[in-house]
């Protein structure tokens, strides 16, 4: 009891308050009581002295008897009888004068009432407390009515104080003697829980108490692990608030059964087991937890466990945050691989949606606006926009499909997207209203289909927006967040730099394209040596340097020719067109084919001296070359080759030849080495194929392979036509995608009829001049070409004459019935005559001026030996006529 008693510690402080509590209570309650008891003893009294007067004033015949004239005779017995055993000190019948007619005390009959007579006699009942003849009272009054209803004296009752004052002593006795026991009684049950109490702090002071209480209150509940206490009957005694959290348990949730929080089975069992478990996993609540339990007696605790639990959902959705984050990077590499393998549009719009279908999202679609396509940079955000790219993971969908046109409403977010330059994220397609305005119909069908988020993102290069990419989700539960929408910028920023890259290129593409195509002859020079037909196909990675061209020369003639420059691009094409016109100006002098290609070689070296000297330098120039000239009259057919592919010659009977050309270098080489040539004779009806190695050669097969498929597709077919033949080499050799140039020349031959021919041997003599003539005008009167007979004459004798008095021999005359009139002198010697204005003195020099003015061309070329000067008219109606008669254009030269 002296450790109880104990001021130092907690237990002894905690019972001297209780034993002072309990005296306070006491005390407190006895002096309540003795008030309470006081007051309603006297209420009580007053009560029942009212009720005896109210009812002896009620009692029948009181008022007929306190009129007669011997009230007192009459009440007196009936108010001693009403008094006994009523409690009341005195009961007693007034008149209207208050004197006294009965009273339970005799004595008082006769004497006049202390009571105030006036409230009575109006009617009103009164209850007061004051002093009467027996000393302090409570007392109350009724009035007495007769018949008719007027008072005629009262009834009075009371008790004197003293009997109340009584009564509340005997009842005071009681209650102190019952706060002295309880009073006892609340000592000794607090000595027993003291005690107690005693053991359970081990004597520990207020503030020792406070501070573990502390320091164990800041533990439990600022700890991130929850922790739960289990008694041995599986009730629930402690939970921290991460335990709460947790578990999401009520506040309620103490002292209730663990199979009534709630928890999932297997959570529930283990916290009520009696076996211990370690880092056990459980899915409670959404969260993954990580579960220890251990029981609690033993070290010598009371009965029962206590279960931690670590929240391990973070680490979860870091590792699921790891794997999305893995996911992402996966997409970035797939796009940095896939996108932009092509400088193709549409195609780099198409890597766009299959690298982000199914990674990113449902569907994909890519629109761009129509001058991109064309190469161009567009300029207006807002205008119609082109679907290139669908991609989707299934084929039943509302979408626009690829090839359409679009113009997107303002307020969606396409427009939204293209208009400001950012992406849009419509995280809940169901709540937002902005997409709808485009088509409610269709965007109604696309809700239905199941489609619930959409990311926009503008494809924006270089400070221009080339279009929009949508990204949609249908079948992916989770909407679009903020870490897909950077993603899809991610992917849409790169795309869109291949999409600027593949235009630029586009454009370039096309510039060459439009320079080489009108570099290229458009309609082929009227001739009829050979039945040509061509084709012209630029490469898909560029375009190159490839060319062909068909050369009308004199004497029925046409020169072939074909050739690649080498690279791609507007500089291969402007090269191009500088060889080409080169050719026609070399073919021009009436070069053979292996002089040709020898000034065409220095021309390539003097281009690549320019360029390199140039600050725009580009890579050497080089180029391969074929040049042949075919001869109707003769079917004779001159060919030479600067590192070009050899010809394929098919024979009328439909075999096929590669002629042994000699390999001479590509132009430009520069190798100090002269060209050389070969001659084959053609029967009419050959097809020569001229071609660039784009046709024969890919990265899938070599040349031999390539001539081997020329080779069959032409092989045993005599009948084809150049055109036909044109069409089943393509088909035959032509690859999926090309990569370089393909130029394809098919020519068939033609032989010109010796009836159209006419030759003559010119003796040295001017006498000859006359005869010489007079058998041409009779050839030409065969031919039925007596129209132009005299400007035959004409030019045949001016050529002749000359020939004779400055050439050499032999001298021979030929005439060519072609599409013109062509007229040939040649002699033996190499000087060439000028067409000069002559002096007024001069004899001659005037010859030339005249067949210039009689002839549609001439000219003069040089075979191996000596030289030809020719002359071609129109026949018939299209002869050329002077405007004036010789004479007259001889004296307009001699001015």
């Amino acid at each position: 009891m002296r450790s109880v008693l104990n001021g130092h510690s907690v237990v002894g402080q905690m019972f001297v308050l209780h034993v002072a509590v309990v005296l306070l209570l006491a005390t407190a309650a006895v002096a309540t009581l003795v008030l309470t008891t006081d007051r309603e003893t006297t209420s009580d009294a007053s009560d029942r002295s009212f009720a005896l007067a109210q009812g002896f004033a009620s009692a029948p015949r009181l008022a007929e008897a306190l009129t007669s004239s011997n009230a007192t005779a009459a009440l007196q017995p009936k108010v001693e009888e009403a008094a006994k055993g009523t409690g009341v000190d005195f009961l007693g019948v007034l008149d209207r004068d208050g004197i006294i007619r009965a009273n339970s005390d005799p004595k008082r009959i006769g004497t006049h009432t202390h009571m105030d007579m006036a409230s009575l006699l109006a009617g009103r009942s009164v209850k007061d407390e004051g002093e009467g003849k027996l000393g302090p009272q409570v007392r109350g009054y009724v009035p007495v009515r007769d018949d008719s209803g007027s008072v005629v004296g009262a009834v009075g009752a009371g008790v004197t104080l003293e009997h109340v004052s009584d009564s509340v002593v005997a009842q005071l006795l009681v209650v102190l003697t019952a706060a002295i026991g309880a009073v006892a009684i609340t000592l000794g049950g607090t000595a027993l829980i003291s005690r107690r109490l005693l053991r359970q702090t081990y004597g520990l002071g207020p503030s020792e108490i406070t501070r573990m209480y502390e320091h164990h209150d800041a533990v439990l509940h600022s700890v991130k692990e929850g922790v739960l206490i289990v008694d041995e009957d599986s009730r629930l005694l402690l939970a921290n608030d991460e335990a709460r959290r947790l578990l999401n348990l009520s506040p309620e949730a103490e002292s209730r059964n663990v199979g009534e929080l709630h928890l999932p089975p297997s959570t529930a069992s283990l916290m009520a087991a009696s076996n211990e478990a370690t880092d056990e996993v459980h899915l409670v609540e959404g969260r993954v937890l990580v579960v220890n339990r251990r029981c609690t007696d033993r070290y010598g605790g009371p009965s029962g466990s206590v279960t931690t639990l670590r929240d391990s959902t973070e680490l979860q959705a870091l590792s699921g945050t790891v794997q999305a984050a893995r996911q992402r990077l996966k997409v970035l590499y797939d796009a940095s691989v896939n996108i932009g393998t092509t400088l193709d549009v549409t195609q780099t719009a198409e890597e766009l949606t299959e690298t982000a279908v199914p990674l990113l999202a449902d569907f994909a679609t890519v629109d761009l606006a129509g001058l991109v396509l064309n190469g161009e940079e567009p300029a207006d955000p807002q205008q119609t926009l082109s679907r290139i790219a669908t991609t989707r993971t299934r084929e039943d969908h509302p979408l626009y499909l690829a090839g359409g046109l679009i113009s997107f409403v303002s307020s969606t977010p396409q427009s939204q997207a293209l208009t400001t330059g950012r992406a849009v994220l419509e995280a809940d397609l169901h709540t937002s209203t902005a997409w709808r305005t485009q088509d409610h119909s269709s965007a109604q069908r696309i809700i239905d289909a199941g489609f619930h988020s959409l990311i926009t993102v503008p494809l924006s290069a270089r400070g221009t927006v080339l279009g929009v990419a949508s990204f949609w989700r249908s079948q992916t539960p989770e909407p679009f967040e903020e870490d897909d929408l950077s993603l899809a910028e991610e992917l849409a920023a790169r795309a869109a730099v291949c999409i600027d890259n593949a235009r630029r290129y586009t454009r370039e593409h096309t510039m060459a394209v439009t320079l080489q195509r009108s570099l290229l002859p458009r309609d082929l020079q009227t001739q009829s040596a050979l039945d040509v037909a061509h084709r012209y196909l630029p490469a898909d990675a560029g375009v190159g340097g490839d060319w062909f061209d068909i050369i009308p020369l004199p004497g029925a003639r046409v020169a072939l020719v074909v050739g690649d420059v080498v690279g791609h691009g507007v500089h291969a094409a402007a090269t191009m067109g500088r060889l080409r016109t080169a050719v026609h100006n070399f073919s021009a002098l009436d070069l053979s084919p292996d002089e040709l290609l020898g000034h065409l070689d220095e021309l390539v070296n003097q281009i690549d001296q320019e360029d390199t000297a140039s600050e725009d330098n580009h890579d050497v120039t080089g180029a391969t070359c074929l040049y042949a000239i075919y001869d109707p009259v003769s079917g004779q057919c001159t060919m030479a080759r600067a590192g070009h592919p050899p010809p394929a010659v098919v024979r009328p009977d439909g075999t096929v030849e590669f002629p042994d050309l000699p390999a001479n270098p590509p132009l430009g080489v520069d190798s100090g080495l002269p060209f050389e040539s070969t001659e084959l004779s053609l029967p009419e009806g050959s097809r020569i194929i001229l071609y660039t190695d784009g046709l024969v050669e890919d990265r899938h097969r070599d040349l031999d392979t390539g001539l081997g498929l020329l080779r069959a597709a032409v092989i045993g077919r005599p009948s084809l036509t150049p055109e036909d033949t044109c069409r089943d080499i393509l088909g035959a050799l032509l690859p999926e995608r090309p990569s370089d140039d393909i130029a394809l020349m098919v020519a068939r031959t033609r032989r010109l009829d010796p009836e159209r021919v006419a030759r003559w041997e010119v003796p040295p003599h001017p006498s000859a001049v006359g005869s010489i003539r007079n058998q041409c005008a009779n050839q030409l009167k065969a031919w039925g070409l007596e129209g132009i007979a005299f400007n035959t004459e004409l030019i045949l004798s001016e050529l002749i004459t000359n020939a004779i008095r400055y050439g050499t021999q032999p001298i021979r005359v030929r005439m060519l019935y072609d599409l013109n009139l062509i007229c040939e002198v040649s002699d033996g010697s190499s000087t060439s005559p000028h067409l000069r204005r002559a002096a007024t003195t001069d004899e001659g020099g005037r010859g030339l001026f005249l067949i210039a003015q009689y002839a549609e061309r001439w000219g003069t070329r040089y075979p191996a030996h000596g030289k030809i000067i020719w002359t071609e008219q129109a026949l018939h109606d299209e002869a050329k006529e002077p405007d004036t008669d010789p004479d007259t254009l001889l004296d307009l030269w001699a001015e």
